[in-house]
């Protein structure tokens, strides 16, 4: 069943502007990259200095690939509504840990994760499918075939990986996400986003789900005939 409201996450966030500019057109998260070896690196005071200026109902959300407990809790402690998202190998021990709503991104590579990887993170808030290979950042710009997604996942789906203006409607129609999330489809170079890329891709999601509202209110008045 796909969701009154595709939610968007504009990922790679590095500058104060381009955050004001993501939350202003509607987006609902904003990402923040704490991975050093990214172009896309931001510090966590960096970051902190540019969530205090966010209106309460932007979430953000903090990047973290195989990184040490103490950077995670450094990371709390800069911004404490920090929603977490683990890119890399953790454990569902490891991301349970920290006894806070996280996302647990799962790179498709070759191979889709089987039902008993998914079990692993039973405590997870979502499930964002990358285009990477498992344990990897995305960012890539490349899309994986949606094709292979099951419908019955046991948790929210956040669709990742090569979105952009031409192909999220797309994407937020046939496969119904709860969320979608770009970060290379909205930029002008890596880190600094495009004004007309984000209010385009924006656009684009929101036409979607009002296609998607009128489809699902025909098949409703066909039925009621």
């Amino acid at each position: 069943m796909s969701a009154l409201r595709t939610r968007i996450k504009i990922c790679g966030i590095t500058r104060l502007e381009d955050a004001l500019l993501g939350e202003s057109l509607g987006a609902d998260a904003l990402g923040f990259v704490f991975v050093p070896k990214s172009k896309r690196y931001i510090s966590f005071a960096d970051a902190a200095a540019i969530t205090s200026h966010l209106g309460p109902f932007t979430t953000p959300v903090g990047l973290f690939l195989d990184a040490p407990k103490e950077e995670v809790l450094q990371a709390l402690e800069a911004i404490p509504d920090l929603f977490l998202q683990f890119h890399g190998q953790e454990s569902g021990e490891f991301c349970d840990s920290f006894n806070r709503p996280y996302i647990k991104a799962l790179g498709v590579g070759l191979d889709m994760p089987d039902a008993s990887e998914l079990a692993t993170f039973a405590n997870a808030s979502a499930f964002l499918f990358d285009s990477n290979e498992p344990g990897a950042l995305g960012g890539t710009g490349h899309t994986f075939d949606w094709t292979r997604l099951e419908d019955n996942l046991p948790k929210p789906l956040i669709l990742a990986g090569g979105l952009n203006v031409s192909n999220v409607g797309s994407a937020a129609i046939n496969v119904a996400p709860h969320a979608v999330d770009v970060s290379s489809g909205v930029e002008s170079s890596k880190g600094i986003k495009d004004l007309v890329l984000m209010r385009e891709f924006i656009a684009a999601v929101m036409q979607a789900d009002q296609q998607a509202a009128r489809s699902e209110q025909a098949k409703k008045s066909s039925l009621s005939v």
